[in-house]
């Protein structure tokens, strides 16, 4: 058990020091960070007045989430940054001479990037409550689906990683998976956006069926030929449709 323990805390320790390392790392270039922060900001101002015209509700949660999804997509460089760096620089192999396991060396990797991504996101969804007016309903499941979307897009960029062989096509990749992955904001109706609503003051024009009665110009009644066999309309109708007409016509 001793043993045990003392492993745990040396394998505790190295990742720490890994951690720490790739924070320093990522400290010395934050603009990528800083950018994916402003751009979300940006487009939420810009799309604010449309978003209000189009959406019956404002479009606060539209104006909010999709750029939110579209900047946070763009950090899938951030996360696959932090391997294929190692790689480009040849330290992948000096790492594995280390002791730390290669499970070591993935959290060590793994969790300043996630910080980096809840700290991004947390950014833009505070903005989003102190100036665009977003109310959030349940604060824990907010926090787990962003500890989920984190996630993902940390795996995601690790795969890219993988894939890739230069910072210049992981670029490409993630320029085109954001707007391909970001909600596009549509009104909430089936009419379109520029369409009016019907006024009060001239009611809907429905299509009603022709009566089998029409008055000829002496005031009798006569029978028109019937254009297609159908089963015609209930008794009940029938009736009505001849008081009606003896009422009116009399």
């Amino acid at each position: 058990m001793q043993h045990d323990g003392t492993s745990l805390r040396a394998s505790a320790l190295r990742m720490a020091a890994l951690t720490r390392h790739n924070l320093l790392l990522r400290r010395r270039d934050p603009a990528d960070l800083i950018t994916y922060m402003i751009i979300p900001v940006i487009l939420m101002w810009l799309t604010k007045p449309l978003l209000a015209r189009l959406m019956p509700d404002g479009g606060t949660a539209q104006d909010v989430i999709g750029p939110l999804v579209f900047s946070s997509t763009l950090s899938l460089q951030i996360a696959g940054m932090s391997l294929l760096s190692e790689r480009t620089w040849r330290t992948w192999e000096m790492l594995r001479a280390t002791p730390a396991s290669p499970t070591e060396l993935l959290i060590g990797k793994a969790v300043p990037v996630l910080a980096m991504l809840l700290l991004q996101q947390a950014v833009v969804i505070g903005y989003g409550v102190a100036v665009a007016g977003l109310s959030i309903a349940g604060p824990f499941l907010l926090l787990l689906a962003l500890l989920v979307w984190s996630a993902t897009l940390l795996a995601a960029g690790s795969l890219l990683a993988t894939l890739v062989r230069s910072h210049g096509q992981l670029a490409v990749l993630t320029s085109i998976g954001a707007p391909s992955t970001s909600p596009m904001p549509r009104p909430a109706t089936g009419r379109s956006a520029c369409s009016r609503p019907p006024s009060a003051a001239t009611p809907p024009q429905h299509s009603a069926p022709r009566p089998s009665w029409a008055r000829s110009r002496r005031g009798r009644h006569h029978r028109l030929p019937a254009t297609a066999p159908g089963p015609g309309p209930p008794p009940i109708l029938k009736a009505t449709d001849a008081h009606s007409a003896g009422r009116l016509f009399r």
